[in-house]
């Protein structure tokens, strides 16, 4: 619920201007009765055609401002509804931007979609609904002084018997809120589980895996479907009750009235007057009951999105951070790897998972352990603000992602590198013929999935994207690992030349890359054992030669 205050209070200038025409929409409503009863009395009854006159104009400027104010009042709860969900989105964004790759290691990626997508516009509908609320009970309260100037028995018929309605409908609210939860938390296991069967779809026909999938898939579908329908039946109750109780409470109203008039204690105005307030009061009281729902279902959708913002990044920010050193070598001292500045290194591994690991304490996507650090020109990275590491040394990862946009801007998405400085990146990465697999070229547009790319062009698109960012030290993990031998021998000869002057560390066991390097590293575990060059290592180091040459000797 404080959350739900949090955003309110985030569009208190439009909230108000909503309940502002809701209040004057719906009193506009509540008065027409009166006004009707008092032309019946005053004109038809009192037979004065003038008065009639005048009552008559009385209701049409009530007609037409309550027009005005139905207008103003649809306007503004669009614009709280819109404003509320895309805030909410927004923040979401920024926290899923802010964990960065550790969100999916904290939670489902399915929550956090369902989150942005359903359960925002859910805490919409609560800030929607705002207008109409205080409508209706500035409404209901003008309809009871009326009642209670003309009937104090009707009057206080309506005083105690709407709120006692909605202590009817209370014990309804539970459950619903119960049942919706467990179908949220359903539908977004659901999500996950049919985008992880997605992803791996290839993997499956290969194995010959979709049957059992799509049976899986199918059994929870049936799960989720049958918690949806326990929330519809909860649901359809409390609909149900959304008319039977008003309905009962009107009837009842409107015989009270007629008993009142045959007693002569009521006008044949009033009496049409009350039955005009008995039928206005079913728009109050099922408006009460849809905030009732609507509250309801913003609650639980709060919760979702509360538990993704609760996250917090994995690796911790320095409350003083110190600025990046202009210079200075790269040193890992879990490792011993000191990398010098404008240095060509590759590494190779006897794991790659060492290898990967490695790269991640460089560009600190994951801190070292027992005291140790990544230190930059004298520096501990952690030390620095996270953004800053981001800046001064990018991390290429061996499983690249692209996304869905033109193909210019997943390789220069700030366009800041001119067409030749692109032009000069593609060649590097020798990523022509990724480029021509994309229709219209670097202005064509490719989905998530990248359909029609294969595995090289998107490792050779994400290798440009990396050149393109000029970063100061760049370590790219298996930048060429499903590319051929020739096109790998190609990038192997530019890469350096490309990069002369700012440090690379490139984790590979390729011959073609290790033999262009200024200098190699023999990485076995978390510790470098051997380092040099390549044609010297692999004459005089076995372990070296065991790693780079392991599939000739394996054969």
């Amino acid at each position: 619920m404080r959350f739900i205050v949090w955003v309110v209070k985030g569009q208190r200038a439009t909230l108000a201007g909503g309940m502002a025409f809701g209040i004057v929409w719906m009193c506009g409503q509540a008065t027409v009765p009166f006004v009707v009863g008092r032309g019946i009395d005053k004109g038809i009854t009192g037979n004065d055609a003038t008065a009639l006159v005048q009552w008559c104009a009385v209701l049409l400027a009530i007609g037409i401002v309550q027009a005005a104010a139905g207008l103003g009042r649809h306007r503004f709860a669009v614009t709280n509804w819109m404003t509320a969900t895309f805030r909410i989105e927004q923040l979401l964004t920024r926290k899923a931007a802010n964990l960065g790759a550790s969100l999916t290691d904290r939670i489902q990626l399915g929550d956090v979609v369902s989150s942005a997508t359903s359960d925002a516009a859910y805490v919409g509908n609560c800030l929607d609904i705002t207008a109409r609320l205080a409508g209706s009970i500035v409404a209901f309260a003008v309809v009871t002084i009326i009642m209670l100037r003309t009937s104090v028995l009707l009057g206080l018929v309506v005083l105690i018997g709407v709120p006692v309605l909605m202590l009817l409908i209370g014990p309804l609210l539970r459950p619903l809120h119960h049942r919706q939860t467990e179908l949220r938390a359903s539908v977004g296991q659901l999500t996950n589980f049919g985008a992880d069967t997605v992803a791996g779809l290839r993997v499956l026909r290969g194995i010959g895996g979709e049957a059992e999938f799509l049976a899986r898939y199918q059994a929870r579908s049936q799960d989720v479907r049958r918690k949806g329908v326990a929330v519809a039946a909860v649901g359809s109750i409390l609909d149900a009750a959304e008319v039977l109780l008003p309905g009962i409470f009107v009837v009842l109203l409107t015989w009270l009235g007629a008993r009142l008039a045959l007693q002569h204690k009521l006008t044949v105005g009033q009496l049409v007057s009350f039955y005009g307030y008995a039928a206005f009061l079913l728009s109050p009281m099922r408006i009460a009951t849809e905030v009732a729902d609507k509250f309801t279902r913003g609650l639980v959708a709060a919760q979702r999105i509360i538990r993704v913002l609760e996250l917090t990044p994995l690796l911790p920010q320095p409350a003083h951070p110190v600025p990046v050193p202009a210079d200075g070598d790269l040193t890992d001292t879990t490792s011993g790897l000191t990398v010098h500045a404008g240095e060509f290194v590759v590494i190779a591994a006897n794991d790659p998972v060492d290898a990967s690991a490695l790269a991640d304490r460089l560009g600190r996507h994951l801190d070292p352990t027992n005291g140790n650090q990544v230190v930059l020109g004298g520096v501990p990275l952690t030390a620095m603000a996270l953004d800053d590491v981001r800046l001064a040394v990018l991390v290429s990862d061996k499983d690249p992602r692209l996304f869905a946009g033109s193909l210019r801007d997943q390789l220069d998405p700030h366009r800041r590198a001119i067409e030749a400085g692109v032009q000069k990146a593609i060649d590097t990465a020798v990523a022509h013929d990724a480029i021509e697999a994309v229709p219209a070229g670097l202005d064509g547009l490719i989905d998530e999935r990248a359909l029609g790319i294969s595995g090289g062009q998107r490792q050779r698109l994400a290798l440009t994207r990396a050149l393109l960012t000029d970063a100061r030290i760049l370590i790219l993990d298996e930048p060429t690992s499903a590319v051929d031998a020739y096109t790998e021998s190609q990038i192997a000869a530019a890469l350096p030349a490309y990069r002369a002057g700012k440090t690379t560390v490139v984790m590979s066991t390729s011959p073609l890359l290790l033999d262009r390097a200024d200098r190699v590293v023999l990485l076995d575990g978390t510790r470098v054992v051997a380092e040099g060059h390549h044609r010297d290592l692999i004459s005089t180091n076995a372990r070296y030669r065991s790693v780079v040459t392991r599939d000739e000797e394996s054969t």
